[in-house]
């Protein structure tokens, strides 16, 4: 039996590179599946070089609810120990962005990670981990329906200001992993094999796009109370 988790990944920067080199450091316009796997995998206390066999199996997908401004930002940094001036490098980062992230796969290891979410190990970033999430991530577990079906029904996650400038009636993107024997869209390489930072590693998948006008309100568009996610770093 399968299941359906689906995550609001929303805050003033997110940053979803699948390419980036040396110091050129550029995003994706939506999450990667390495970027969201991290995320759960972090979520889990996982090691870096832990095995990730069983999160790269799951079916993924993201809808781009507020695509966001892409901007650019010089960042300079120092060797720890030497002190040494590190080069200069170009990071790309997408400002107030809303996307809705899901995987779909056996219901045993969907609701460990729906757990893992509501009690991280260790603090979820939005792709870098100078992007913290805006508001709590958990959008629920659809036991129900597929991976396609509960994104193309969950309520439209946009901030007001937005929902107001567009305005109604706005077709969403929507990037699904291809089924196998099917004929990709597009293919991007972001499928984790290992996050061992002395040899990381990621395989092609192929994409398939689509469009939606979601619900613009009922379940599933949470109006969350103040969130801090750095407060349990911080001692009274």
């Amino acid at each position: 039996m399968t299941s359906v988790l689906l995550l609001r990944l929303a805050g003033p920067l997110q940053a979803w590179g699948s390419a980036a080199r040396f110091a050129r450091r550029t995003t994706e316009n939506a999450p990667t599946k390495s970027g969201v796997l991290g995320l759960l995998a972090a979520a889990q206390g996982r090691e870096r070089d832990a095995d990730l066999a069983d999160l790269a199996a799951l079916r993924f997908g993201v809808r781009i609810d507020q695509p966001g401004t892409r901007i650019r930002d010089f960042h300079t940094a120092h060797h720890a120990d030497s002190g040494k001036a590190m080069p200069l490098s170009e990071r790309f980062y997408l400002a107030d962005a809303v996307f809705v992230a899901g995987v779909e796969g056996d219901s045993a290891l969907i609701g460990q990670l729906h757990d893992a979410v509501q009690a991280p190990a260790f603090l979820p970033y939005l792709g870098r981990r100078s992007c913290p999430p805006a508001a709590p991530l958990d959008l629920g577990v659809h036991r129900d329906k597929g991976l396609l079906q509960a994104l193309r029904e969950v309520t439209w996650q946009a901030g007001d200001w937005h929902r107001e400038e567009v305005g109604s009636h706005v077709a969403l993107d929507i990037l699904v992993d291809c089924p196998p024997g099917e004929q990709p869209h597009a293919t991007i390489r972001d499928t984790p094999l290992s996050f061992d930072p002395r040899h990381r590693r990621y395989a092609l998948r192929g994409l398939l796009t689509t469009q939606v006008t979601p619900p613009e309100e009922g379940p599933g568009r949470p109006r969350p109370p103040h969130h801090d996610p750095t407060a349990a770093l911080r001692t009274t």
